[in-house]
């Protein structure tokens, strides 16, 4: 698990860096404001796909499945890969088709301003992206079971490199004009989801996996498999589900040149309780926020999925439980210090990345106040992916589904009400609670199911950490302070490094466990010693 771990991560932490370097460029060509508000939708629309399928539903209902079909005939197993990967194609493709209906009536029937238009417009250019990277989730999921980590989690890193690539050659080269180049922006996203699945396939041949078409639909793995995954989709994805409906609010609630400053209600104006512009501002704070959830918390349930997965077939639930715990202290162990370093350096972080070309001050500002909100969800949203495929693993995906939908029902009663306090920030903080709703509910139920041992070492770990975290707290605050004057870079250049230096050596001092999983240590939190593929 270890190993996988720190594959993924190192992998991933360069495609947030990538990410970094792509999201830059939105700022400096974009700016925030309607443009990036229109795009930052149409793009997390085909994109939640990956969410659901590529982090969630497909590969978390196909995973176990696959693992226990490999373990009784390894031609069977081969069988259902088949099958999986032809009927998710002809599902996807006549939900695309479908889309690009609705999105064309909409178009013709109901869009009354330009910018919505905008957003139908590019909707309509990237919905068929959810068929690539839908495919490449399901491959993924092969070879993770193979143990092999390395090219499912370069997978971003191949969009990144495009649409990095796509900007300043739609700028400088083709010289669009603004609302042009985020329609060739998003061609580029179409031809970056060809090439993620294609550097898939040597991995696979190597590991005797060739894809062709099969309709085994009626086997007993098949029917698994999709009873597993419809209540899958809401069960992983509700942090996103809930990210996306803080867009399409935002959306909806902003003033803008053309909607004016109010609209009406019963007769009364109601003045909007955001402006354009907000969608970016919660784009750019989610996308920091993520930056240590991709990079740990979802390398690390992806790396413990396979592991869980493997104990609940041979139905070794004490090493189930056992395993879930040791994810529980990885979560403390890595979210509390990143929620705290995210806010004490998030000024001069925001003014270095973005403050440039389009993107003002008072953009930044607003970053700051809405990344403050999401910053404070850090452990609900890593303890979300570790929990929920503990209920997967058991090949339990209807538990999960119904603490989504309590989740998502409870955020848009917060944010509908939060906003007018809070604006951008009220949307973030609804989020936030709602992760920490969702880990409550599915923590006491599997605490019922596995017993304490669930549990073991988290209290030491969680006094440990915030032991630590103070002391870079602390460390980081003097450095800000000394720094007052000096440009951003300079800043973050000793803040970051500093911070983390003093952190990982407060752990080691203070002996805690987890630190095991950046050190290169093998031993678990008992003392055994794993292998590297455990």
């Amino acid at each position: 698990m270890i190993k996988g771990f720190r594959q993924i991560a190192s992998l991933t932490a360069l495609s947030r860096v990538l990410g970094f370097v792509r999201d830059a460029a939105y700022s400096h060509f974009f700016g925030a404001g309607a443009l990036l508000d229109a795009w930052s939708i149409a793009f997390k629309i085909p994109n939640l796909a990956r969410r659901l399928l590529g982090e969630g539903a497909a590969s978390a209902s196909f995973i176990p499945v696959y693992s226990e079909e490999l373990h009784k005939n390894r031609h069977h197993a081969k069988e259902m890969v088949n099958t999986v990967v032809t009927v998710l194609f002809v599902i996807l493709t006549a939900i695309i088709i479908i889309g690009e209906v609705l999105v064309w009536g909409y178009y013709k029937l109901f869009s009354t301003t330009g910018e919505s238009k905008m957003v139908l417009s590019l909707t309509a250019i990237m919905l068929p992206y959810m068929l690539p990277i839908c495919i490449v989730a399901i491959l993924g999921g092969i070879l993770n079971v193979h143990r092999h980590f390395a090219i499912p989690a370069a997978v971003p890193i191949v969009l990144n490199i495009f649409i990095i690539a796509g900007i300043p050659f739609a700028d400088s080269i083709l010289n669009l004009p603004k609302q042009k180049q985020v329609f060739g922006v998003a061609v580029v996203v179409l031809i970056a989801g060809v090439a993620q699945i294609v550097i898939h396939i040597p991995a696979l041949i190597r590991r005797g996996v060739s894809i062709r078409p099969a309709w085994q639909v009626h086997s007993e793995a098949f029917r698994k498999i999709i009873i597993l995954m419809g209540p899958m989709v809401l069960g992983l994805a509700v942090t996103q589900i809930n990210t996306l409906g803080d867009d399409l609010i935002a959306w909806w609630f902003s003033s803008s040149v053309e909607k004016g400053t109010f609209f009406m209600l019963m007769g009364s104006k109601i003045l909007y309780p955001m402006n354009r512009g907000s969608v970016s501002h919660l784009y750019f704070s989610q996308r920091l926020y993520q930056l240590p959830l991709g990079v740990f918390g979802i390398s690390l349930a992806t790396a413990i999925f396979p592991v869980m997965s493997a104990a609940s077939a041979r139905k070794d639930f004490t090493e189930l439980g056992r395993m879930l715990s040791r994810g529980f202290c990885a979560c403390v162990f890595i979210a509390i210090p990143a929620a705290v370093g995210l806010v004490a350096t998030a000024k001069p972080l925001i003014a270095f990345a973005f403050q440039h070309g389009r993107f003002t001050d008072k953009d930044t500002n607003m970053v700051v106040w809405t990344l403050f909100f999401y910053a404070l969800g850090l452990l609900g949203y890593f303890s979300q992916q570790v929990i929920v495929r503990a209920f997967y693993s058991m090949q339990n995906s209807k538990t999960p589904v119904i603490s989504a939908l309590t989740a998502v029902g409870v955020n848009i009663v917060l944010n509908l009400t939060l906003m007018w306090f809070l604006g951008t920030g009220g949307l973030a903080l609804s989020t936030t609670l709602c992760s920490y709703l969702q880990v409550v509910i599915l923590t006491t139920i599997l605490h019922r199911q596995l017993g304490s041992t669930i549990f073991k070492g988290l209290a030491v770990t969680s006094a440990k950490t915030i032991a630590a975290t103070l002391l870079m707290s602390a460390a980081i605050v003097i450095i800000g302070w000394l720094s007052e004057t000096w440009p951003n870079v300079l800043k973050l250049t000793l803040m970051v490094p500093t911070g983390a230096v003093v952190y990982l050596a407060a752990a080691k001092v203070l002996k805690i466990e987890a630190l095991s999983i950046f050190a290169g240590g093998k031993k678990d939190f008992k003392g055994e010693f794993i292998t590297a593929e455990s």
